[in-house]
């Protein structure tokens, strides 16, 4: 089945993706690099062992924004994600400015995030070899395997839909195989009574090693190790029955992964001393050496990289479609609406979100997290929370497989999660992020004056969902 906007106009994105699959690419791209390399800064941010709870606290904000995505990917299956939800939503009052900006921003966050990835399993190959990383980070040869990995990944996606679910269910088997034999080996040498040794006045309310004063740089931590259970909502064109198949994808890999990021973090807790822990480079390897022995750790250090590459690859697989809609709508430039000729896929999309993933690999892990999660919370994730507000109040009628539970309840909790992580990100992130989104607005603005839209022109108003929800759900 092709996609339900685009139906009637060949070459299609078609619907191949089942629930597992969705699962899957969820719990893959979540689950990457990202615990391996930032549990040991979580410790150090949150000034020990009640590091624990911060990934308590990022799971609740990421459960309280996946239940928006699950109602909005439901209602609203097709590829881009947050650019339908957005069109539909702020087409009343600033016609196609809020989708305009969400790409422009998508383009720049998403595979920022992915760049991320591959600076993390870079620094895991540093255990296996020799010159890959240094006493400040990656090395010039380092960084030449992180330019060449992120192309394979890339070539890898030139393949059908169909073909890259099964890829992908394979590297997500990787991914817990990596994980899971990573907490077997802590808790093969857990101390208990070193897991929950508590900093002495750790939860007091005053003092920046406090886990109050570090709990907000804790969570941006968190919520990067989070993102990734909304990638199957960017490939909604590609799931079938997708009424079903998004809610739960989202919610069961949001409880999975904080499962396995909880076990991951009390089990090294437990298994490596605090002051060690907090430097580490590759905590994981550590862990696996002094359970089992080096020629041990180095297999599963394999495992971990095969992991980091399988998130990459998911991650650029959903990002590379949020473009394809908005450029369909004339919203964007006309070439990320075209798909290549015989596997359906957006070929500008991966090609542009690729060479920024490349881009990104060449700076520090903790840059590049603070300004992609920056701009993210401002035009993604607050932008979403005004979203579901206004369709139910702009489209009551929108048929919506799934509704929130307990509405409004979760989308109060995801709006303070998010205004709060993002206050505590860095002065130059959040600079970045109001700058980058600025620039977008000036670039609208010249779109909008060339195509006579608003506010150079009369709003086009069209509830798509509303007239195309049948066949949606097809």
């Amino acid at each position: 089945m092709s996609s339900p906007t685009r139906s009637g106009e060949p070459p299609a994105l078609e619907r191949k993706i089942g629930p597992l699959q969705a699962t899957a690419i969820n719990m893959t791209q979540m689950c990457g690099i990202g615990p391996f390399v930032t549990i040991p800064a979580m410790v150090a941010t949150m000034g020990g062992p009640q590091a624990m709870f911060g990934w308590i606290i990022g799971a609740i904000v990421a459960l309280a924004d996946g239940l928006i995505w699950a109602e909005l990917g439901a209602a609203m299956p097709g590829a881009g994600g947050t650019y339908l939800y957005l069109r539909e939503a702020f087409q009343y009052r600033t016609g196609r400015l809020m989708p305009f900006l969400f790409v422009w921003s998508a383009v720049l966050f998403i595979p920022l995030i992915m760049s991320t990835g591959i600076i993390g399993l870079v620094q895991y190959l540093g255990y296996l070899i020799p010159g890959v990383t240094g006493e400040d980070g990656t090395t010039p040869l380092g960084k030449l395997i992180g330019v060449a990995i992120t192309l394979v990944i890339i070539a890898a996606l030139f393949r059908k839909i169909g073909q890259i679910g099964k890829l992908t269910t394979v590297l997500f088997v990787v991914m817990l195989i990596a994980v899971l034999t990573t907490v077997v080996a802590a808790f093969t040498h857990f101390s208990g009574a070193q897991a929950f040794a508590f900093t002495p006045g750790a939860f007091s309310s005053a003092g920046e090693g406090t886990f109050w004063g570090g709990l907000g740089a804790g969570l941006i931590i968190a919520i990067y190790d989070y993102l990734g259970y909304n990638t199957t909502a960017y490939l909604g064109g590609e799931v079938r029955n997708p009424g079903r198949t998004l809610p739960r994808s989202i919610l069961f890999s949001i409880v999975g992964i904080m499962s396995l990021y909880f076990l991951l973090q009390v089990g090294v807790l437990g298994s490596v001393p605090l002051e060690e822990l907090k430097t580490a480079t590759s905590v994981a390897s550590t862990v696996l050496e002094q359970a089992w022995g080096t020629v041990t750790a180095k297999v599963v250090t394999v495992f971990i990289v095969v992991a980091a590459v399988g998130s990459v690859f998911a991650g650029l697989l959903g990002g590379s479609r949020v473009p394809f809609e908005a450029a369909r709508d004339k919203v964007f430039l006309p070439m990320f609406g075209k798909l290549h000729p015989k596997l359906h896929l957006p070929t500008a999309g991966v090609l542009t979100m690729g060479a920024i993933t490349i881009i990104g690999s060449l700076f520090t892990l903790t840059d590049v997290i603070n300004a992609a999660v920056a701009t993210l919370v401002i035009i993604q994730s607050l932008a979403q929370v005004a979203a579901i507000v206004t369709l139910r109040r702009r489209q009551p009628d929108l048929k919506r497989p799934y509704r929130q539970w307990l509405y409004p309840v979760p989308t109060l909790v995801a709006l303070v999660g998010w205004v709060y992580i993002y206050v505590s990100a860095t002065w130059l992130s959040i600079g970045l992020s109001l700058g980058w989104i600025a620039v977008g607005a000036l670039a609208y603005l010249v779109y909008a004056k060339a195509e006579r839209t608003w506010p150079f022109g009369p709003k086009e108003i069209k509830e798509a969902f509303a007239t195309e929800t049948e066949g949606a759900q097809a």
